[in-house]
């Protein structure tokens, strides 16, 4: 069924100078703006060149209008699309004069996503294909736009729906044993619930691992470098960059603010931090610059912690006490990895201790590697690709909803009498499934989801 809605309208490209403008308006009436802007009916999904003027009768541009009435379009309402020339003066004159045109309707800008909003609401696309959309805008990588396409065209939604059909199926069982207990069957035996409850497991976990790698893609991992001073971190940053990001001196302290550059490793975004180095310090610039160094390590996905192997190859006390602080100040498990740098005037490689890189920043000798490891630690699989593009709240859905299951799974092996609080748990696996797709929503999920979104999409 089709909302009525108070018609809205943005510009659905990008501001700035460019061959073509695109100017978006959907909802109750805008159809009717469409005849008092071309002085025309215009055929449905049809392109038709016209000239808009403004109230006075002059020209402001000449383009083409399309007209999608509902439920055919976009959003499921009606939908009118003005394609003129890309120039930003010519495109604010024709939106103001459409606000005009329909502000007896209530015509009034969009917000953020709400084109994709009102498409969800219309059930023109479920939650994870409407966020796939903004997905596929913001792509940063061939992968990242692969995987958006493929959630998009609604495979992700199609492996959620089909496990979480047959868990609803188990549950109607469940829920029918617990209202007719005289019946006394053996609901558990008699309808394979243990195995098929497994089989949602293992199709669960198919899911999240694909899913976790589509997270990868789509947020990138965020790897902050850290250490004592001048042991090479700017230096390390400038050659994965590869080109002079920040500043290198022999200088302790140099670096004095935390500094970001984004790579892509194999299709991967990679957010490198450089970091002040951690010390104790009287200047109160540099003091700054550490606790934003506390700030991003609390965000990392990795921490690369950097020292000077021509200083030893063995890791001294004053930075063991380091890496017990960044562990207490991280609140998940954070990977640690030594990288000792500057391997170029030094052979010493200390085999004693595991995960330990080598690497010289200023020749690239180990980069390489390093690179390739960056990734391993972090997760990704190479043999992932095409796969589904996910968000983190895919991902804790899935894990939530893997929790509650195993949770039924030893209620109902525990006793016959736990049945209730299993089908407790399956409800709470169910509700948390339809969370990706959009069956069940918390109240202000959906507002933080589109907000998101660019205006005009």
């Amino acid at each position: 069924m089709i909302h009525e809605r108070e018609p809205i309208i943005a510009l659905a490209t990008a501001n700035g100078r460019a061959s073509v403008g695109i100017i978006r308006l959907s909802g109750t009436g805008v159809l009717q703006i469409s005849k008092a802007l071309c002085f025309r009916e215009l055929a449905p999904r049809h392109a038709t060149l016209v000239q808009f003027n403004d109230a006075l009768g002059e020209l402001i541009d000449e383009g083409l209008a399309i007209a999608f009435p509902a439920p055919n379009s976009y959003t499921g309402e009606d939908v009118l699309e003005l394609q003129c020339h890309g120039s930003t003066p010519a495109l604010n004159l024709l939106l103001d004069h459409c606000l005009q045109l329909g502000k007896s309707m209530g015509l009034r800008l969009a917000r953020p996503g709400e084109f994709t909003e009102r498409a969800f609401l219309n059930g023109k696309m479920d939650l994870a294909q409407a966020e796939a959309v903004a997905d596929l805008i913001d792509a940063s990588s061939t992968l990242a736009a692969k995987g958006a396409a493929k959630s998009l065209k609604g495979d992700f939604s199609k492996k959620i729906d089909v496990f979480l059909n047959a868990l609803i199926e188990i549950r109607a069982l469940t829920e029918a044993t617990l209202d007719f207990p005289e019946e006394e069957i053996d609901f558990i035996e008699q309808h394979d619930v243990f195995n098929r409850l497994e089989k949602i497991l293992t199709n669960i976990e198919e899911v999240k691992k694909a899913a976790q790698q589509g997270s990868i893609i789509r947020d990138g991992l965020t790897v902050v470098l850290v250490g004592q001073p001048n042991v090479g971190k700017s230096s390390l940053m400038n050659a994965l960059a590869g080109e002079d990001i920040a500043i290198v001196t022999d200088v302790a302290g140099t670096t004095r603010d935390r500094l970001k550059e984004t790579i892509l490793l194999d299709g991967v975004p990679l957010h490198i931090i450089d970091t002040a180095g951690l010390r104790e310090t009287q200047d109160s610039v540099e003091q700054i610059g550490i606790e934003r160094t506390w700030q991003a390590i609390e965000q990392a996905d990795l921490v690369l912690h950097l020292m000077d192997l021509t200083q030893g190859s063995q890791i001294s006390t004053e930075d063991q006490d380091l890496i017990k602080r960044i562990k207490l100040k991280t609140s998940k498990n954070v990977p640690i990895k030594i990288v000792w740098n500057k391997l170029d005037q030094s052979s010493k490689q200390n085999a004693d201790l595991e995960d330990q890189w080598f690497v010289s920043a200023k020749t690239g000798q180990g980069l390489e590697q390093l690179k390739s490891e960056l990734l391993k630690v972090a997760g990704w699989q190479p043999e992932s690709e095409g796969g589904i593009l996910a968000r983190k709240r895919h991902v804790e859905a899935l894990l939530n909803a893997e929790q509650h299951i195993k949770n039924a799974l030893v209620l109902l092996k525990a006793q016959t009498s736990s049945i209730e609080l299993a089908a407790e748990e399956m409800r709470l696996a169910q509700d948390e499934l339809s969370t990706i797709t959009g069956q069940f929503l918390p109240d202000d999920l959906l507002g933080k989801i589109f907000s998101t979104f660019c205006i005009g999409k």
